[in-house]
């Protein structure tokens, strides 16, 4: 068995399964447990240390109490930070491992989408990138058992990633995830004022974002151009930075969560 194990567990949150799991349900807080409106088919969430992002993170992680038992698969996106990608990258690897154990890798869907253009087989871009492992803890905690289909998004067209988007939305048993943060190392105010900008734009389902306004750009847009998600609306359900979060307002970075149902 071929298995990613955790590269960032004890810097980006806590590598002890019960003080990972108590950290968990501080930031979950009461999860929702009736739904009103439609079901979360899709969430943006940010990935940064918990300590800076856990919070926000929670916020619409904790919205998926009404529908977790129905949810079966994550098809989780996030961009590049270790290397140079062109495309999108699946891994060569059974499960991905965190603290709480092992999450299984949908093996049929991976198959479903390789010969896919943009879709190329890269371990490389997985094996140190945290955009998608600090998301697993919190859809272990809130789903139990599930597959995964991970994809790390480099420079590609939005038209690609919203075909390998709609080639994966499956049912009610899907859920899509992309995880990105927001604005980088501005100022306090600078960032206040771009993230709330770039928030306008992804409530309005925009698909040309740049990097500069959310390091997920790639996977938002998309995300905004699949096929499907032209019948959901988009919730904006937290919107802050780091000077919010951790203290230091001289260079922050944006985070949001949003809901798409």
């Amino acid at each position: 068995m071929i298995v990613r194990e955790p590269a960032v567990a004890g810097t980006f949150y806590p590598d002890h399964p019960r003080r990972l799991r108590r950290d968990l349900e501080s930031f979950l807080g009461p999860v929702q447990a009736e739904g009103h409106g439609p079901p979360p088919k899709a969430l943006i969430v940010p990935h940064a240390g918990y300590i800076y992002s856990g919070e926000v993170a929670g916020s619409v992680y904790r919205r998926l109490g009404p529908v977790a038992g129905a949810i079966s698969r994550v098809v989780l996106l996030g961009p590049a930070h270790t290397v140079y990608l062109e495309g999108m990258a699946i891994p060569e690897a059974d499960c991905f491992s965190t603290p709480l154990g092992r999450v299984p890798l949908d093996q049929q869907a991976i198959e479903t989408i390789a010969s896919l253009p943009g879709v190329v087989h890269s371990n490389a871009a997985h094996s140190r990138e945290h955009s998608l492992e600090v998301q697993l803890p919190f859809l272990q905690v809130l789903l139990g058992d599930f597959r995964l289909v991970p994809l790390v998004v480099g420079h590609c067209d939005p038209d690609l990633v919203a075909a390998v988007i709609d080639t994966l939305w499956g049912g009610p048993e899907t859920l899509i995830v992309v995880s990105s943060d927001l604005s980088h190392f501005l100022p306090y105010g600078e960032a206040r004022d771009v993230d709330s900008d770039t928030c306008r734009r992804i409530i309005d389902k925009s698909s040309s974002l740049i990097g500069e306004q959310a390091c997920g750009a790639y996977a938002i847009n998309g995300l905004m151009r699949s096929r499907h998600c032209q019948e959901l609306s988009v919730e904006a359900v937290d919107l802050r930075n780091s000077g919010d979060t951790a203290g230091d307002k001289r260079r922050v970075v944006g985070y949001g969560a949003f809901l798409l149902n």
